[in-house]
């Protein structure tokens, strides 16, 4: 049976050091890390998101501060509101809630962060600084960040000779969590919708990352014995054993099977998804740290 990796403990001990490291910068410089959080609309699973960043925010010591905006706010008003944080001395972090309205270009929004602000890390520039291998000065996406720290807990930093497998291609998961592994010495495959035999290949990895959006998809028998498998995704599915009208949340690995062939697994939840808020927290902080022209804490 696979080792669970607790990813709500380990997202505890990043936001640990968040706190003792933000305390340590108001106390040496007088800067406060700052994460402005914007949205718009009324979207409801946004709106949740957005609360537990702004709460995580505030436990972590930070100035945080929440934008919201109606759903029909033209694009112009969000840019001019961005370009005002972009120069705003007090934040560190800018963070715009996906998905964004219709009529909005998200691209264009995103783009329109400053790269030293990004801590989401899906700026260009921040983008082709992990791509290069330049992740000393990147900012890296928080969930692949956060997934890497769970690879290394089991693994150690220096994957060199290992084979891994990332199920899925998105910018937000997938590429960068490829581009995390080969920069850690990883032999690295990235399969997707058009890939032959998708089992085939995932048996062959000894890190086995799945963020394909797909419930319980990668069964146990395509899991290479031993392998540590990391499980991005996170779905609804219908649990009419809870009820009528009840569900439950699934990831995109079968989970009971792949127990049995993995030698550490995430849960989910419990898994990924706490170390992503943890790791936008340390970005910010980190952020800061730049911005005060002071060393910044390592995860």
């Amino acid at each position: 049976m696979a080792d669970i990796i607790d990813g709500r403990k380990i997202g505890d001990e990043v936001v640990a050091t968040v706190k003792q490291a933000t305390a340590e910068l108001v106390a040496k410089t007088g800067v406060t890390p700052g994460l402005a959080v914007v949205i718009v609309g009324e979207d409801p699973a946004s709106q949740v998101y957005v609360s537990s960043k702004s709460k995580k925010a505030k436990e972590c010591g930070f100035h945080s501060a929440q934008h919201t905006l109606p759903a029909d706010t033209p694009q112009d008003v969000l840019l001019s509101l961005i370009a005002g944080l972009n120069v705003d001395p007090a934040i560190h972090g800018i963070l715009v809630q996906l998905p964004l309205p219709a009529h909005i270009d998200a691209g264009a929004v995103i783009q329109s962060i400053s790269p030293d602000k990004d801590v989401d890390g899906f700026h260009f520039v921040n983008v082709g600084k992990l791509g290069t291998g330049e992740t000393a000065t990147a900012f890296v996406p928080c969930t692949p960040a956060g997934s890497m720290l769970l690879i290394e807990r089991v693994r150690g930093k220096d994957l060199s000779g290992l084979t891994a497998v990332v199920v899925g291609r998105s910018n937000i998961v997938g590429k960068p969590m490829a581009n995390l592994l080969l920069a850690a010495n990883c032999t690295v495959t990235i399969a997707h919708s058009r890939t032959r035999d998708i089992a085939a290949l995932a048996r062959t990895a000894d890190i086995l990352v799945a963020a394909v959006g797909r419930p319980e998809m990668i069964k146990g028998d395509w899991v290479k014995p031993g392998a540590t498998v990391v499980d991005v995704g996170i779905n609804r599915i219908d649990a009419p054993e809870k009820g009528e009208g009840k569900t439950r949340l699934v990831g995109d690995v079968d989970f009971a099977t792949a127990s049995l062939h993995a030698g550490a697994i995430t849960p989910v939840p419990g898994g990924v998804g706490p170390m992503t808020i943890a790791m936008l927290m340390a970005n910010t902080l980190v952020s800061a740290c730049r911005a005060a022209g002071v060393a910044a804490p390592k995860f």
